[in-house]
């Protein structure tokens, strides 16, 4: 299945939800990381300092390249949040994901709801 993605805004909140599905390839990421800059140049918070849900739960088992995209994206200066919370379903998924980035203030969880309030603690 083409990649496909969701991303909203929450300004009170300084949080960004993306969701994604399918297999992406290299232009499904680059409009993903365009609509990612605007939403986040929406919120009202400082630089950096947003927090980000990203439900991975409906994404495909995806190609090297694109692991390694989606890593620039997520720690990229214009990108990167405060807290990075990942909502993963398959395992393989999750060892991918985790494969991102090992930084601080990123954490991996099953349901979305868990994700959000460790966020927001």
């Amino acid at each position: 299945m083409q990649g496909w993605f969701r991303i909203e805004a929450d300004r009170r909140a300084s949080l960004i939800r993306l969701t994604m599905g399918g297999f992406f390839d290299s232009e499904t990421v680059v409009a993903m990381r365009a609509q990612m800059v605007t939403a986040i140049d929406s919120l009202t918070c400082p630089p950096n300092e947003h927090l980000t849900l990203c439900d991975m739960r409906s994404m495909d088992i995806q190609s090297q390249e694109r692991v390694e995209e989606f890593s620039r994206l997520v720690g990229s200066d214009d990108v990167r949040s405060r807290r990075l919370a990942f909502v993963t379903a398959k395992s393989l998924a999750r060892l991918q994901a985790k494969r991102l980035s090992s930084r601080p203030g990123l954490e991996f969880f099953s349901d979305p709801e868990s994700a959000h309030d460790w966020l927001t603690r």
